[in-house]
């Protein structure tokens, strides 16, 4: 890789001690007042969800807006929302490590990161859904003395084993990358309590070179094992809709549709917080133009294939003959719900497409409305898909409008509180940016062999 190459993945600052420096000051400084605002209006909105979840459990989800025959309502919008944002952190750290694309490398923790906490906020909302989260162990197949077991014809279930074994997998690959930086800290800090815990945490780690290469070995197998979950999870959460006999669920394209959808989504949310993260912390030059333009154009490639699937999904429906089918999806455009279904197709295939051009990736104003409007055509892409497709049964008889209620939109909000919060501890007590790696691509950090003439 020629210098110039390597100058766009790390400006500026060169030297290993400032990187050392840079990187860690979130966690040894004390906390900015931006970082208190920030967690402030966090911890309210995590509130709001807690509050609205405490009047869920003591009256019941009647307290919801969900009906018939709309039973399912926002907890299973969001529930396919989060896993969709917890998509990119693997995408980026385990395929990419793969392809050896070294440009992953200044945002590879902070998405990884943000998969863990995306599937956990994410995990809530199959709880609450069911009326008695207490009774949750059930779906695990286990012997016990009710003689109760699970039904494997049940694509619910498959979610079950699919993320949680996602959530496992992508938690150990984060939590290996962390363990040479954890032992980088150790040694940095002055306090003993902090020392202790990153004693432990850092496993004995002695920075050797045969801890090196177990490290090398294991990250790779642990990137090989990450890496058909990307394609599983949302193959399998697609297969909630896909199995069923419903008009608008019923098609094969929702694997692949749901898995590039969730690739879209997850890098708007990474590229949403990156850029708030590299202006509150002064990483401009780790974090370069040169990451963002990169995800740009992977947004742009995504939102077109999401934009494909619009298109087939209409085309499929026409050319079935099926005149259930055919009423869903005119339906869909210009029914009651056609105001969500244009701001669905405005925000994920329209407004990327500005992406074409260099001048808007190399905006981050620009860039930031856009990974911002994304976010929230592809929420509105999961209402779209249940609501729309529920609340126009067989029998006009059975037709229904759905609305949420103030407690829908109050655990929605809680939501983003969760993962806020996660997210503003993590950076304060972890590194948020892999320093290993990071060093490794810094221009004169390889070794390099020059034929002279």
């Amino acid at each position: 890789m020629s210098v110039h190459k390597e100058m766009t993945l790390v400006t500026e600052r060169t030297s290993f001690q400032e990187l050392d420096n840079v990187v860690f000051k979130p966690t040894e400084s004390k906390p900015t007042s931006k970082w208190y605002i920030s967690m402030g209006i966090s911890l309210f909105a995590l509130s709001l969800g807690v509050v609205s979840l405490g009047y869920t459990f003591y009256y019941g989800i009647g307290m919801w807006g969900n009906n018939n025959p709309v039973g399912w309502g926002f907890d299973i919008i969001n529930f396919v929302f989060w896993i969709g944002i917890g998509h990119a952190g693997t995408l980026i750290s385990a395929i990419l490590y793969l392809f050896r694309q070294k440009w992953r490398t200044g945002i590879a923790r902070f998405a990884e990161a943000m998969t863990i906490f995306a599937v956990m906020t994410a995990g809530i909302f199959p709880l609450i859904h069911v009326g008695r989260p207490w009774l949750a162990g059930y779906l695990f197949p286990y012997p016990n003395q009710h003689n109760v077991w699970v039904n494997f014809n049940s694509p619910l279930l498959w979610d079950v084993f699919a993320v949680s074994t996602y959530f496992l997998v992508s938690f150990l690959f984060w939590g290996l990358g962390l363990i040479p930086d954890i032992a980088n800290m150790r040694e940095r800090t002055t306090s003993g309590i902090k020392k202790f815990f990153y004693t432990i945490l850092s496993f004995g780690w002695r920075n050797s070179n045969r801890h090196w290469q177990h490290y090398e070995k294991a990250y790779l197998i642990l990137a090989g094992l990450s890496t058909p979950l990307v394609l599983s999870v949302h193959t399998i959460v697609s297969f909630d809709f896909a199995v069923s006999v419903l008009p608008g669920w019923h098609t094969t394209i929702f694997p692949p549709y749901f898995v590039a959808g969730a690739v879209f989504s997850g890098f708007g949310m990474v590229a949403t917080v990156l850029i708030i993260l590299r202006k509150v912390f002064d990483l401009e030059h780790i974090i370069t133009k040169g990451h963002l333009d990169k995800m740009a154009k992977i947004l742009l490639a995504t939102g077109t294939m999401v934009g494909y699937a619009y298109g087939m999904e209409f085309f499929m429906a026409w050319y079935s003959g099926n005149t259930f089918e055919q009423f869903v999806f005119i339906n869909r455009a210009f029914g009651p719900y056609a105001w969500s279904y244009w701001i669905m197709v405005a925000c994920n295939v329209g407004f990327p497409q500005l992406f074409w051009f260099k001048k808007v990736r190399n905006s981050i104003p620009i860039m930031m409305a856009i990974v911002i409007l994304v976010n929230v055509g592809m929420w509105f892409e999961r209402f779209v898909i249940i609501v729309t497709s529920l609340h126009r049964d067989f029998l006009p008889a059975s037709w229904g409008m759905y609305a949420p209620t103030m407690y829908d939109i109050g655990i929605f909000i809680g939501s983003f509180g969760m993962f806020f919060t996660f997210v503003l501890l993590f950076v304060r007590v972890m590194p948020s940016i892999s320093l290993t790696e990071l060093k490794a691509v810094l221009p004169g950090s390889q070794p390099s062999h020059r034929h002279h003439e």
